[in-house]
């Protein structure tokens, strides 16, 4: 498995929520309470998102753009980066801005669509979702907090679909949506990462590379194999030396580091999401003994193993 899709695999979205959005100028919803990675997508009229707390500038998006927000920011979005928010949105309740009394009315939200088909109306999708663990962190490491994917034939396929599903209400459409919407996702974040402007970590520049390439991607399928340099080196085909000054050249820290860190962030989602006692984790990542891993683990995390299940749960 390359080094991206395992990423993806163990941070893989979960209690995603899908929502269109049919309003007609001038309009602006907030939204509140945001999970780590929201996907905004316009389908047809004028469209802006904006973050309410991160210094970023606003962007426009035109027919089939995908705008990804990583992390948890408060964000507007509206037909113009100028239009107030009529409303603000927190989970399923709606809070209309200056309505009945002081606190405006709070009312719940249809089931998948914000707004109505009124003539002119610009028309969005929207995905929350939440990501899981350290792998997680590591996957918005990749992003900024917001990135904009231009319109493509490959990404505006996967929105139609996602777009004619959220309109439907049949059984088992919630499963339809969440892996329509990983669809999505992924085809958006290859694209931005193929980008010439985006500012990806240099484990994943050294993806393109044969040689180091390959090594991650042997990491990355077994991480508790007792790897050494000078296996990793004849895996890729190349001299001990020639690919360790290689590989900390394109990924910015020699290999068993690399392996340590990844080794880390699984043991740390193990202890969070399993009852697996600490040894047991700690043969999983690739440590003999439960001594060695809560070393290196404290090391890592600033807590020891029990501490961070305690934290984490």
């Amino acid at each position: 498995m390359d080094v991206l899709s395992d990423l993806l695999h163990r941070a893989h979205a979960r209690n995603a929520l899908v929502r269109q959005l049919i309003q007609r100028p001038p309009w602006a919803l907030a939204f509140t309470g945001a999970p780590p990675l929201t996907v905004v997508a316009a389908l047809g009229g004028r469209a802006s998102v904006r973050l309410d707390d991160a210094g970023v500038a606003p962007v426009c998006l035109a027919p089939g753009d995908i705008a990804l927000i990583g992390g948890a920011h408060a964000h507007t979005i509206g037909d113009s980066p100028s239009t107030p928010p009529q409303a603000v949105i927190h989970g399923d309740r709606k809070h209309v801005v200056g309505g009945e009394g002081a606190a405006g009315v709070r009312r719940s939200l249809g089931p998948r669509t914000y707004g109505d088909g009124l003539p002119g109306a610009t028309i969005m999708l929207r995905g929350a979702c939440e990501l899981r663990g350290e792998a997680g962190v590591r996957l918005l490491g990749m992003l900024p907090p917001l990135a904009v994917v231009p319109a493509g034939p490959r990404t505006r396929a996967a929105l139609d679909l996602l777009a004619a599903e959220v309109a439907r209400d049949e059984p088992g459409q919630d499963a339809v949506l969440h892996r329509l919407l990983d669809l999505v996702l992924v085809l958006a974040l290859r694209a931005w990462c193929a980008g010439p402007e985006a500012p990806l970590p240099s484990w994943h520049r050294a993806l393109a590379d044969p040689a180091v390439g390959e090594a991650l991607r042997l990491l990355h399928d077994r991480p508790a194999h007792r790897w050494t340099v000078a296996e990793l080196a004849a895996g890729a085909g190349m001299s001990r030396a020639a690919f360790a000054e290689r590989f900390r050249s394109m990924v910015g820290e020699p290999p068993l580091t690399y392996l340590t860190g990844w080794r880390m962030t699984l043991g740390a989602d193990l202890l969070s999401d399993t009852d697996a006692t600490v040894a047991a984790v700690a043969r999983e990542v690739g440590y003999e003994d439960a001594f060695a891993f809560s070393v290196a683990f404290k090391r890592a995390h600033g807590v020891s193993p029990s501490a961070w299940r305690r934290r984490t749960r």
